[in-house]
């Protein structure tokens, strides 16, 4: 619940913005805008170590965003990035000894209001040359966490595809069937700078709230681990300790922290382009200039 009210603040004021203003009264023309960025993407959960704020995970964006009023947008937009974490790179014995690892390749689509602290011109390239904004929205993330094959499992016998990453959701290692798919919450800021009549260039930055404990794989206790099918695979990357001179863990200890679900910050750097009036489209007038040009270049039959 407490993830869910932050975004109803900024729904209220995206609403508040436009019923408070007319429909945008721009001369109609470059009303759609192209965005591009990239950054880095920093994951938060149980195989991160607290304190740990900044990774370096690249992401790739691209969305399309369009003005209600001079103040208030809406956006469109599609990522890819990834997340990773592991115990070996932590301080704690604890998670020393759990000796845990995941990445994840992830695909999020959302979409978010904007609203801007001030406003544009009636014009599109009358805009102001600094601007700062805040957004919010709902998006959906698709998540795979991968654990790397170890050379061995636990009765010393090598593994086959050791050193490869698989997929860990379909081995339930800790007898949950969780789903890849998940709702997401994107809550930021940015600044924008114009950079040309077509052109802006700014910084962002968003939190994004989960609605799963599972990016990483963890979340609950370990399982009995003779009750994992017998599979050497599935023990294998349900329970580590056996790689560091442990013995297997009890049934219902402590594996990770469910108390919060995962989640991630996004920091980009993008490129807004304003796109052509007509890009998507071929409008009446332009398609009647189009066939007089042809009939007069065709030749008049005798």
């Amino acid at each position: 619940m407490k993830q869910v009210i932050p975004i109803f603040f900024v729904l209220n004021l995206f609403a508040t913005e436009i019923t408070g203003q007319s429909f945008y009264n721009f001369k109609k023309g470059r009303d759609i805008i192209a965005s591009f960025g990239t950054g880095t993407t920093s994951y938060f959960g149980d195989l991160n170590e607290p304190g740990d704020i900044i990774d370096t995970k690249l992401n790739f964006n691209a969305g399309l965003q369009y003005y209600f009023t001079n103040r208030v947008a809406v956006r469109a937009e599609g990522a890819w990035f990834r997340l990773s974490g592991d115990d070996t790179e932590a301080k704690n014995e604890g998670r020393l000894a759990r000796n845990l690892s995941f990445k994840s390749d992830n695909v999020e689509i959302n979409v978010v209001g904007i609203v801007q602290a001030f406003p544009n011109g009636t014009r599109f390239y009358q805009r102001p040359n600094v601007n700062f904004y805040g957004y919010g929205g709902i998006g959906i993330l698709f998540f795979n966490p991968k654990g790397e094959v170890p050379q061995t499992d636990w009765n010393g016998n090598a593994l086959a595809d050791a050193g490869k990453f698989v997929s860990l959701q379909p081995l339930q290692t800790e007898g949950e069937a969780y789903s890849r798919w998940t709702f997401v919450i994107p809550l930021g800021a940015g600044i924008k700078v114009k950079a040309g009549p077509f052109f802006n260039v700014g910084i962002e930055g968003g939190y994004r709230f989960t609605f799963t404990d599972y990016l990483d794989d963890v979340s609950t206790r370990y399982i009995d681990h003779n009750s994992l099918d017998a599979d050497p695979l599935r023990q294998a990357l349900a329970d580590k300790r056996y790689l560091v001179g442990l013995t297997p863990s009890e049934a219902g200890k402590v594996r990770g922290d469910d108390s919060n679900n995962d989640g991630y910050f996004i920091f980009n750097i993008k490129l807004e382009y304003y796109l052509p009036a007509n890009i998507f489209s071929t409008s009446k007038s332009t398609y009647n200039k189009r066939r007089r040009k042809y009939n007069l270049r065709r030749p008049r039959r005798r």
